[in-house]
């Protein structure tokens, strides 16, 4: 068990651990409203590329979540600060249609672009657009990708994300991408920070060995894999990242804190 009278906050990714698609993962409403009361800010952070954070704040309203937008940390607005730091003047963007309010300040029109953004458009991959996306890179082209996910959960089963597409890009170019969201030291700065104590212990809350796990220990924090999403036994022991501790799901997380017994 660990203790929560130390505890500074706690970042939790979404999909995989407060649900998988559209469906609630069972007693997470109810685990978060337990930590909320007992006073433990949190903050969530996503690699969803296909919503922006008030979009995800709506989603998480509609199934009855108490969270704020101001509470998340998306790849999506990450992506959209790192440009304006970089005075970005031309951009290829490469997201769904949801996400694309978040980038109208770019210049979206030229043929020669400084900066190629790739997060998730499904099924729009093609060879003819990677191939005009290869020849933007080897014409001087900043890779950026909001996230390097291999896959994740879906009501329907495991679904591939844009890794490979990001992968496959860096090999053929020779360059490496910008990695803005999870597991970029960066990101996860960037939610901690946020935090109105930073003092004490921060818990990362997450189902993917690797880009949670993996990402926020290497940010300094401690981190917990829940059983649900894409967790998988077996890349858990492939990856060589040991969490800090592993519970069936955000259900059990208030026992694992010591918040149920009384204060």
């Amino acid at each position: 068990m660990c203790s929560s009278q130390s505890l500074a906050g706690i970042l939790f990714d979404l999909d995989g651990v407060l649900y998988i698609g559209d469906q609630v993962v069972p007693g997470a409403i109810a685990a978060l409203e337990t930590i909320k009361t007992k006073g433990i800010p949190c903050r969530f952070i996503t690699n969803t590329s296909t919503k922006t954070a008030n979009d995800i704040a709506l989603k998480l309203r509609a199934m009855q979540f108490d969270i704020e937008e101001e509470e998340i940390f998306s790849a999506v607005s990450a992506t959209r600060d790192y440009l304006r730091k970089q005075d970005a003047a031309s951009i290829h963007l490469l997201v769904g249609d949801a996400a694309k309010a978040e980038f109208l300040e770019f210049d979206q029109q030229r043929k020669q672009v400084d900066f190629v953004v790739v997060g998730d458009i499904g099924a729009a991959w093609d060879y003819e657009l990677l191939n005009a996306v290869f020849n933007e890179l080897m014409n001087g082209a900043t890779l950026i990708a909001m996230h390097k996910n291999r896959f994740w959960q879906t009501e329907e089963g495991l679904r591939m994300d844009i890794g490979a597409f990001v992968a496959g890009l860096e090999f053929v170019s020779g360059k490496q991408a910008v990695i803005i969201g999870k597991p970029a030291t960066e990101f996860f700065n960037l939610a901690r920070d946020s935090l109105p104590n930073l003092t004490g212990k921060v818990i990362l809350v997450g189902d993917d060995i690797e880009n949670d796990v993996g990402g926020g220990q290497s940010a300094g924090l401690s981190g917990v894999l829940v059983r649900t999403g894409k967790y998988r036994e077996e890349l858990v022991e492939s990856s060589g990242v040991v969490p800090d501790a592993i519970i069936d799901s955000i259900a059990c997380l208030p026992d694992f804190l010591g918040l149920c017994g009384g204060d």
